[in-house]
């Protein structure tokens, strides 16, 4: 299960999840390039590694062009030798709904978390099959890619598409040995720490206390290091054959998303014209209709009454 040897690249490993990742990944023996636009943040991340006796380097950079993919690839052969292990975190939040969304809103957001991955993993993928790594590409999701969230157009397009791309690189990279999956994390960040209903859990948290049950096991809401683990598994030898998934991951929580399939196929003879449809749609499809967005399970009354203070 070691990491001994192997060389990963974490984006947007500054601070909060990505560095967790990158100190995990560390942690089980792997060197590590950390990635922010933040060089105090770079920094502080690469001592935070070293001073615990693991090997860290730096590279300051904000992801999405192919300059940063390249500027990251060869941080690695550059500070390490060698390139195993890919983890694209980067991202940001420009939340509004639709009508209030601007085209930068969108275009930071799509750039960010889509293009970037885009471009770190097609450099990555270049390294692998030149050397003959077989490399682990470790793609971060969302729940909200996979359900909907009201206000977050530009989000849930990128993490919609992070779990498309990933499935596909998963055939494309099969035949060199390499692997792709998104990790979808369920933890503290700072979004949810914005959000009233998470607000028991954060707060526990940042006191250093055990989270709430009700967080960790109902709604599967943890902290970083909850999802750290999958994040080093997924990267090791032991998950060779694991390839292609979203898996989900948060307090006491694992879970492995399906793939989009169909879940009930109707035919007509001659096909489905407009007044077909009319005259059967409901009748067939009506009650079919698949729900969006996440349903939260009803707070208990005492961590109610914390959210409301």
């Amino acid at each position: 299960m070691s990491l001994a040897g192997k060389v990963a690249v974490v984006t947007g490993s500054g601070r909060g999840l990505g560095l967790s990742y990158a100190q995990e990944l560390a942690r089980q023996g792997a060197a590590v390039i950390i990635n922010d636009m933040d060089q105090a943040a770079v920094d502080a991340a690469v001592a935070s590694i070293t001073e615990a006796g693991g090997k860290a380097a730096g590279v300051v950079a904000a992801v999405g062009s192919t300059e940063t993919a390249k500027a990251l690839v060869a941080g690695a052969v550059e500070n390490f030798g060698r390139l195993d292990i890919l983890v694209t975190n980067a991202g940001v939040l420009r939340d509004k709904s639709l009508l209030k969304m601007s085209d930068e809103d969108f275009d930071l957001v799509i750039n960010v978390h889509l293009r970037g991955t885009f471009t770190c993993v097609r450099e990555a993928y270049a390294y692998f099959k030149e050397n003959g790594v077989a490399g682990r590409v470790i793609a971060i999701g969302s729940p909200t890619g996979q359900r909907g969230a009201f206000g977050q157009t530009n989000y849930a397009a990128a993490k919609a598409g992070i779990a498309g791309m990933v499935r596909t690189w998963a055939l494309e990279m099969k035949r060199a040995g390499v692997t792709a999956n998104v990790v979808i994390p369920v933890a503290a960040t700072e979004m949810t720490k914005t959000m009233p209903f998470f607000r028991p859990a954060v707060d526990a948290d940042e006191r250093g206390e055990a989270m709430p049950e009700f967080y960790r096991k109902e709604l599967g809401f943890g902290t970083a290091a909850d999802v750290a683990g999958l994040i080093a598994y997924l990267a090791s030898d032991a998950a060779q054959n694991v390839t292609g998934q979203a898996i989900g991951v948060g307090g006491d929580r694992m879970q492995l998303w399906s793939h989009p399939e169909p879940i009930i196929s109707e035919f007509h003879d001659g096909g489905w014209d407009y007044q077909t449809l009319h005259n059967e749609f409901d009748a067939r499809l009506g009650d079919k209709q698949q729900s969006v967005g996440e349903k939260f399970p009803e707070l208990p009354e005492e961590l109610a009454a914390q959210v409301a203070k």
